[in-house]
């Protein structure tokens, strides 16, 4: 019996998963695509744009969303129950998408699919690591020169970013259209200096992608973990006590671009990693998206508000543990 493929994704937070998702969702040629997301925090917010974009394969019968953790920490309880219940499915889907947190390690999630459960009916097709590449190359996941003499010294960043990129078998330098040709050059040296012999790596803009490229590896990654190394290969387990993500909400606004300049104002003030939610904007009937990662905010209007929904604003706050969740909440709305 043919093992139906899934194909992981991987990348830091705010690397554009989710945007490289829709794209493979909106050309996906015929194939039944089933999509597993995971995020973080106790909101899942890329699971809801997800539903809101309109195409086949976005609605929410079509994503299971698996939100307040990551999968490399909840394989036993709760992805192998969701992988289970795909494949036993009348009509299996053809392919399975899996959208990790940007903070996740995907080696723990590929292992897993050695589970007797699951081993014999599907295989990692390949694990898809996206790229943030300003970020990347204005060295946001490498320790300075002082970090690294210390002798506690420790980069949670930086970790996280090298398994991802240590267990890929293709990377999605995004975003390349915001460095200088020689910056992007430069940036692609660096990176595959680091890889597997054989692993590519490809520049992309709003992660668009031939998605035969994407989901037509043939991998068979979970037989090949030996040579994806990890930081946590010799521990037991893995937990993000280096980091921490909570919620905040917001009354009704008048103009949205202030919410944006607050949310500038705090992540400098603040070093969050990532800011993402919704808005609800006086006099509008849809709702307002916003996005941001370092200084880069993106807005835009996604669908109307359902007559059963709350017209209330959800900021959803990523960062290092140990973040003034007090000062932050009050400096984005406005007090």
């Amino acid at each position: 019996m043919r093992k139906v493929p899934a194909t992981v994704i991987t990348g830091f937070l705010g690397a554009g998963k989710t945007t490289l998702v829709r794209h493979l969702l909106e050309h996906n040629q015929g194939r039944r695509i089933a999509l597993i997301v995971n995020e973080f925090g106790d909101i899942g917010v890329d699971g809801q744009l997800l539903a809101a974009c309109g195409v086949a394969g976005c609605t929410d019968d079509d994503i299971i969303e698996l939100a307040n953790g990551c999968l490399c920490c909840t394989v036993a309880d709760e992805f192998l129950p969701t992988m289970q219940a795909l494949l036993d499915r009348p009509n299996p889907p053809d392919h399975i998408v899996i959208e990790t947190s940007g903070l996740a390690l995907p080696k723990p999630l590929v292992k897993a699919f050695h589970w007797p459960e699951i081993r014999s009916r599907v295989t990692v097709d390949g694990v898809v690591a996206v790229v943030d590449s300003p970020a990347a190359a204005a060295g946001r996941f490498a320790s300075t020169p002082e970090e690294m003499a210390r002798p506690d010294h420790d980069n949670p960043l930086e970790e996280v970013f090298e398994d991802q990129l240590a267990c890929a078998d293709l990377i999605l330098l995004n975003k390349s259209d915001l460095l200088e040709a020689a910056a992007l050059e430069a940036l692609r040296s660096g990176i595959a200096a680091r890889l597997r012999p054989g692993v590519k790596t490809l520049p992309t803009r709003m992660s668009a992608v031939d998605p035969l490229v994407v989901l037509g590896l043939s991998a068979a990654a979970e037989e090949d973990l030996a040579a994806r190394p990890s930081h946590h290969d010799a521990e037991d387990g893995h937990d993000h006590d280096d980091f921490e993500s909570f919620a905040v909400f917001l009354p009704m606004v008048d103009d949205p671009a202030v919410v944006e300049a607050r949310a500038i104002a705090a992540i400098a003030d603040h070093d969050i990693l990532r800011l993402k939610g919704f808005l609800a904007v006086t006099g509008k009937p849809a709702r307002h998206v916003i996005q941001a990662v370092g200084t880069r905010v993106e807005r835009y209007f996604d669908r109307p508000w359902k007559a059963d929904e709350e017209r209330v604003g959800t900021l959803v706050v990523i960062g290092r543990t140990g973040l003034d969740r007090q000062r932050i909440e009050a400096a984005l709305q406005g007090l």
